[in-house]
């Protein structure tokens, strides 16, 4: 089966992708008429509407159930006036990596600058790791939650013990500190330890902080790949908008489609089991699982315990 390539509006270079997955792509507005597409034998890059008749071909190939829909496969559904209104720079940019990969291959065979439509010779964007075109289970709400529960406990834990650590080195050093200014250098050493920690993990090859591994949830971008250290450092800040209405930015991970909240969108990532996306998707799991129910009961009895405290001590106010 032919293995396809494509450029997205973000000048980053994707595949090698299955005709199947190409065709989920579309159906899922990733890969539009528009988007630039190239395969080996070809010489340029050409956009996807130049290639539906040969795409309609392949859909016989292995891999491609017979008797498929042509939705992925019509015409031009939307006239390029109107995708660069959309997307202004969606030709300039996907051009521009090509270029650039062009360049450096040119260079490396001594050629000098390539074709603007040359072939994705080097490796000007990172290789696609993401299996797509396989069933993906969305990471519900209480898993979200059981995670963050973990995270924030660990996170709570070591930022109360450094915080320790430099106000009594700044003590015994003869700083002294006012109250006030202790809880700043608490709070400051607090978030930036956490910024840290989630944009770190969610960056890295596992793609989860401790507390979504031990659920078997993992964050991705929307094509399935690892997010980038800046993207996650942006998802880390865009939660603080989640949580300045309300928290009902978080709640939205409960009843938006695809489970997202709402740092998610601003983002364009989702939260996903930790096969998804990989060459084993049958090893998704649905249910909540022992540790997401483990955790939940545990985080259950320590809020009702506080609510207890909380309803006491009032009592007692009222009665003093």
């Amino acid at each position: 089966m032919t293995d396809w390539y494509y450029a997205d509006a973000r000048n980053t270079r994707h595949g090698p992708v299955t005709l199947p997955a190409l065709l989920e792509l579309r159906r899922d507005g990733i890969v539009h008429d528009a988007t630039l597409l190239w395969r080996d034998g070809l010489a340029d890059w050409q956009p996807l509407r130049e290639l539906v008749p040969e795409l309609a071909a392949d859909r016989t190939a292995p891999g491609v159930m017979p008797g498929t829909d042509s939705w992925a496969l019509e015409p031009v559904s939307m006239p390029v006036e109107e995708v660069e209104a959309q997307d202004p720079g969606w030709r300039a940019v996907a051009a521009a990596g090509a270029v650039q990969s062009a360049n450096a291959a040119g260079r490396a065979a001594g050629a000098g600058a390539g074709s603007p439509y040359a072939p994705p010779a080097s490796n000007v964007a990172r290789r696609s790791t993401a299996v797509l075109g396989r069933d993906v289970v969305l990471a519900g709400f209480w898993k979200r939650v059981a995670a963050y529960l973990i995270d924030s406990f660990i996170v709570g834990l070591a930022g109360m013990a450094l915080a320790a650590f430099v106000i009594s080195f700044a003590g015994v050093a003869g700083l002294g500190r006012g109250s006030w200014m202790n809880e700043l250098v608490a709070n400051l050493i607090s978030f930036t330890l956490s910024a840290g920690y989630y944009a770190w993990f969610h960056a890295s090859h596992s793609m989860a902080t401790p507390g979504k591994m031990a659920v078997g949830i993992k964050v991705v971008g929307l094509d399935g790949e690892r997010i980038s250290l800046a993207r996650a450092i942006g998802r880390y800040f865009a939660t603080i908008l989640s949580a300045l209405i309300f928290g009902i930015g978080f709640l939205m991970a409960g009843f938006t489609e695809r489970k997202q909240a709402l740092h998610d969108m601003v983002c364009d990532t989702l939260v996903v089991d930790r096969w998804a996306f990989t060459a084993h998707p049958e090893l998704q799991r649905r249910e909540l699982g022992t540790v997401t129910v483990v955790v939940l009961a545990i985080g259950g009895v320590l809020l009702g315990l506080a609510l207890l405290g909380i309803l006491a001590a009032v009592g007692l106010a009222v009665l003093s």
